[in-house]
C-alpha cells in the first residue's frame, strides 16, 4: 500500500512538473512535522507525524519555480500517549482503513520578499481536498562536509479539522469543547540535492 501510494504521488508530481530537472530529496534525520491543537480550552496538545515523504523539483536557487508533492502516513502519529494515538487513528478521527495518507500537491510558489514565501496548493485530508495557503520561510542552502548541497524550509499553517470531516468533540460540564477545531502545523524541512 504505502509503495502503491508513493508511486501515485510520483505520479502526481508528474504531471504538474513543468521542465524542472534537479530533484531535492528529504533528510528525514533533520526534518519534522509537528501540530499542535487546543485541549478543554485551556491547554495545547502537541503531536508530531513519524512517517513522511515528498519530493521538490526545482532548478532555480531561490525555489520559485519549484513543484511540490507531500505525503505524509497517518498510522504514523505520535502524542506521546498511545492511547489517544489510537483514537486518532479510529474512525472517530483520521479513520486510516480509509484515509491513510495526507497529501498535499503544490500548485505556486510566490516570493514576498528576501526568505519569505506563501506556496497554494490541495491539501487532502479524511477524503477531502481543499486549496490552502501556507506560509514558507526560506533558510538558504549550503554546502556539507561531504560535497552535498542542502536547503533549508520552515512551512506553517493552520486548519480547521471539521472543515474535513473530522468533528468528533465532547462537551465540557463547564462549557466549551474539549478539543478545539483549529489545528496549527509547522514542517521543518532539509533537503539534500540529488
Amino acid at each position: 500500500m504505502k509503495k502503491l501510494l508513493l508511486t501515485i504521488s510520483t505520479l502526481l508530481l508528474a504531471i504538474f512538473s513543468f521542465g524542472q530537472t534537479t530533484e531535492w530529496k528529504i533528510d528525514h534525520s533533520h526534518s519534522n512535522v509537528t501540530f499542535e491543537i487546543s485541549h478543554m480550552v485551556v491547554s495545547t496538545v502537541t503531536g508530531k507525524f513519524q512517517d513522511f515523504e515528498g519530493k521538490i523539483l526545482a532548478d532555480k536557487a531561490d525555489f520559485t519555480d519549484a513543484n511540490i508533492s507531500f505525503t505524509i502516513f497517518v498510522n504514523s502519529v505520535n502524542t506521546n500517549n498511545e492511547k489517544r494515538d489510537e483514537h486518532l487513528r479510529n474512525d472517530d478521527f483520521f479513520d486510516i482503513e480509509k484515509f491513510p495518507v495526507i497529501t498535499y500537491i503544490g500548485k505556486s510558489l510566490e516570493k514576498k520578499n528576501d526568505n519569505n514565501y506563501v506556496v497554494k496548493g490541495d491539501f487532502t485530508m479524511h477524503g477531502v481536498t481543499k486549496v490552502i495557503e501556507l506560509d514558507v520561510r526560506f533558510n538558504g542552502t549550503i554546502k556539507d562536509n561531504k560535497g552535498n548541497m542542502r536547503a533549508g524550509f520552515k512551512v506553517k499553517g493552520e486548519i480547521n479539522r471539521s472543515d474535513y470531516g473530522l468533528t468528533y468533540n465532547s462537551v465540557l460540564e463547564a462549557g466549551g469543547f474539549s478539543i478545539g477545531n483549529d489545528v496549527e502545523f509547522n514542517v521543518n524541512l532539509e533537503l539534500i540535492k540529488q
